[in-house]
């Protein structure tokens, strides 16, 4: 089963979250693509700098405040994803409606957690 993942917000610092799901979802064997402010590389995944029209990614997970997120609302359902996770910190309702609006599933979780619980 195809899980690809956008990590949307990757950092290059160890102790964010975002670098710590890259580094979670690569161990559990699940391909990831990355997005963040800067260039870089973790646990094998190239970070992004720039938006790419990556195909066929089922998750996007969410490393963004509310606000950072809404220059992406476009980007985010041009990729038509399965669903995307709003990481704590993260939840949206405006993004929840346009979600809601494309079909496109999402839930407020934290993708460590849902890794570590096989709920993934």
């Amino acid at each position: 089963m195809n899980r690809k993942t956008l990590v949307l917000g990757a950092s290059l610092k160890p102790q964010r979250y975002s670098n710590m799901a890259i580094k979670r979802l690569v161990s559990n064997k699940i391909e990831v693509v990355a997005f963040g402010l800067r260039k870089g590389e973790v646990a094998g995944v190239e970070i992004d700098t720039e938006l790419l029209p990556y195909k066929d990614v089922h998750s996007v997970t969410l490393y963004l405040n509310p606000t950072r997120q809404q220059e992406y609302y476009d980007y985010i359902v041009s990729l038509k994803p399965s669903r995307v996770i709003f990481n704590p910190g993260t939840e949206n309702p405006e993004l929840y409606s346009i979600l809601k609006a494309n079909n496109i599933a999402f839930e407020v979780a934290c993708t460590l957690v849902l890794l570590s619980t096989n709920q993934y």
